[in-house]
């Protein structure tokens, strides 16, 4: 079996992809990207919670680096279509490989959360003032 001419492993690159691809919006994007072309508005309004400046840079850095592509059309009033790539279908197989994790553990996060927050919390209150009355 032959292997492929690969270049050698950039960490530095390696690293800067991991922490671009965590945006708070990408998995989601992508996710519901995942089945068809959607225009700007129908992810727009699927997704729900998303501004239009958040989707436009998640849509941006998506493409940019390969995961989506963006189609134009020269109508009234303008249309664009965006798709997953070949390189975006492989992404999203970890991304729906956290997407059942998601599903299998949120309580548990939830749980986490609280428990962390309660501490947190705690920590928070203004230490008590103890006055001894012993003489």
């Amino acid at each position: 079996m032959r292997q492929q001419n690969r270049p050698p492993v950039n960490q530095a690159v390696i690293e800067e992809l991991l922490t671009t691809r965590n945006s708070k919006w990408t998995l989601t994007v992508v996710l519901h990207l995942r089945h068809d072309t959607l225009r700007f508005s129908e992810l727009q309004r699927d997704i729900g919670t998303i501004s239009q400046k958040a989707l436009t840079a998640s849509l941006r850095a998506l493409e940019r680096d390969g995961f989506v592509s963006r189609t134009g059309y020269a109508t009234i009033p303008p249309r664009v279509d965006y798709a997953l790539t070949e390189l975006g279908a492989e992404a999203l197989k970890a991304f729906e490989a956290f997407e059942t994790f998601a599903a299998r553990h949120w309580h548990r996060v939830v749980e986490a959360r609280q428990l962390f927050d309660a501490r947190d919390a705690d920590q928070l209150e203004p230490p008590v003032l103890r006055i001894s009355t012993c003489r």
